[in-house]
């Protein structure tokens, strides 16, 4: 069945990519149970209190499907997942994977704005999302949606009673609804007629866009299992291996990097909700954590930790980050202080993904993003008017294969710009080639700012701004940061006989529901924004000015 909205493979790629084996051609929740057949009673989970083995995690799944059936949600139907980094969210995951249901993948702090975006687009039937999570309180945005003429039939709970909060009306606790299922009133292959097809969609994953908010990647289970057995293979990941989850598990690089590498493989996920190096460092040495996965930042305030030399680290074998970019006197501390190995990793919502490896010289993994995960997958740096440029020399990088995507859900006219002519998919990214084929990133064709490893669109927060009835003209520009990155910084220019601060503008957005996602960090008062020879907002001459104030003020 191929859902409406979806652009799919031409079956000559199905064929060639079932033929040669670089699709494994199973769905997602059968992968999981294969590795649960073979390794029932190794543990599988540790999330909070919770630890499962894979014969437990497979009956968790089990029950979380059922339940959804029994709530009428059929092959197909979308559900929005906004749940954090608890066992919940595997039990719901896999649960949708195992009968057909598509799982609708939202950060926790994804607001009441994109979430309705998320829930109108998808024409969702559930919705799983927590009472309260850290300083989030959920109610007022499940309040709202109980009185909108929405699609959702259903609004599952999770994270009650441990989270806070009661049961809000019109609800159901999704931690209940799984502890009642009964799995003994069905006969174990009750689930084998739901099976998805593996060229169906196994989930949504929202990416950063440049216009618009956040578009929506389609993944069916094969090219999504592909991106994942050659993330494994090229991590080298192993049974042995226990991996720590420390970055919200609803986002790519933690999915396709580390949760299902470790359940394929038949690993061990650790899962924290908290973010926090402090956290960070007790999981790793606590469970003897051997990889990881984590944003420039965390690593940073890692190896800046007062407290990072009371802890035991030696289980640690490997570490990688993605992104952003990874300064390589931040990388020569890893080795130095935490004496582990180091990837350094490239990867999209949309499929392409490289990384560099564990025999890499020290060079390589300063400066490059390594091979490509997938060695069937095709990648070229093409020129302004699409040709392919030789080695060496700077381009739009743009990838097709069994890993990559073949187009946003719902969106023709974005999808008409996002691939070339002849089906390759643009990254947006500038790049070369060195002489071995490594990938070597210098830029952004994008008007993207990467936060913490959080894509921004500029369009975005700029479109937000401009509707403040005091604002004429906004253009928002990627600032340096040594923690995050970048950041965002609002260059602002009022209407005639106007002034707006700072706080105005924060508290207008704040207002309108809008993300912190698309919060300004910084905003400078214009008189004038400078224009290219062209007419347009000289985003470059914007960026140096800050740039320059921020020296000037002893902040890079």
């Amino acid at each position: 069945m191929v859902l409406e909205g979806v652009n799919p493979f031409p079956k000559e790629r199905v064929d060639l990519y079932c033929r040669k084996r670089w699709w494994l051609g199973i769905p997602l929740g059968e992968m999981l149970d294969r590795t649960c057949d073979l390794y029932p009673y190794k543990e599988a989970l540790v999330a909070g209190d919770v630890r499962l083995t894979y014969r437990q995690l497979k009956e968790w799944t089990d029950r979380a499907a059922i339940a959804f059936l029994e709530l009428d949600i059929r092959k197909l139907d979308r559900v929005l997942l906004q749940v954090p980094n608890w066992a919940e969210f595997v039990f719901a995951y896999f649960g949708l994977h195992k009968m057909g249901a598509i799982p609708v993948m939202c950060v926790p702090r994804f607001s009441q704005r994109e979430m309705e975006q998320f829930c109108e687009i998808t024409e969702a039937r559930a919705w799983i999302v927590p009472r309260r999570f850290e300083k989030i309180d959920y109610l007022p945005m499940i309040e709202a949606f109980r009185s909108r003429p929405f699609s959702l039939k259903h609004i599952l709970v999770a994270g009650l009673p441990e989270s806070g909060g009661d049961l809000p009306e019109g609800t159901l606790s999704f931690q209940e609804l799984l502890s009642q299922t009964d799995l003994k009133r069905y006969p174990n292959d009750y689930l084998q007629p739901f099976r998805p097809d593996p060229e169906e969609i196994c989930h949504l994953m929202p990416t950063g866009g440049t216009t618009g908010l956040p578009k929506l990647v389609p993944r069916t289970h094969n090219d999504w299992l592909c991106n994942v057995e050659y993330r494994s293979k090229a991590w080298e990941r192993s049974p042995r291996d226990i991996t720590l989850i420390a970055t919200p598990v609803t986002h790519n690089m933690a999915i396709e990097v580390s949760m299902n590498p470790a359940f394929l493989t038949g690993g061990k996920v650790v899962m924290i909700s908290s973010t926090r190096p402090r956290e960070i460092l007790e999981a790793i040495e606590k469970e003897r954590v051997t990889t990881t996965i984590l944003a420039v930042a965390q690593v940073q305030q890692i190896l800046d930790a007062p407290e990072l030399d009371r802890y035991d680290l030696s289980s640690l074998r490997v570490i990688g980050t993605g992104g952003s970019h990874m300064p390589p006197d931040v990388i020569r501390k890893i080795y130095d202080r935490l004496k582990c190995k180091f990837f350094n990793v490239y990867g999209s919502s949309e499929g392409p993904c490289a990384q560099t490896r564990l025999d890499d010289l020290e060079e390589a993994v300063f400066h490059t993003v390594g091979w490509p995960i997938c060695p069937y997958d095709e990648y070229k740096v093409i020129d302004s008017i699409g040709n392919e440029l030789p080695r060496g020399e700077e381009g739009e990088l743009v990838a097709g294969g069994p890993t990559i995507f073949r187009g946003y859900y719902k969106s023709e006219a974005e999808n008409r710009e996002a691939f070339t002519p002849d089906g390759f998919y643009r990254t947006g990214d500038i790049a070369k080639f060195d002489r071995e084929g490594r990938m070597v990133l210098t830029g952004r064709r994008k008007d993207i700012i990467i936060r913490g490893g959080e894509n921004i669109s500029a369009r975005e927060v700029e479109e937000l701004i401009i509707s403040h009835p005091s604002v004429e003209q906004v253009a928002a520009v990627a600032m340096p940061d040594p923690i995050l990155g970048e950041r965002v910084c609002a260059f602002v220019k009022p209407k005639q006989g106007m002034k707006v601060s700072f706080d105005e503008i924060i508290a207008y957005l704040k207002g309108k529901k809008v993300s912190v996602i698309f919060l300004p960090e910084r905003m400078e008062v214009l008189e004038e924004m400078p224009l290219t020879n062209v007419g347009k907002v000289d985003k470059k001459r914007l960026k140096e000015e800050i740039i320059k104030k921020l020296k000037k003020e002893g902040k890079t």
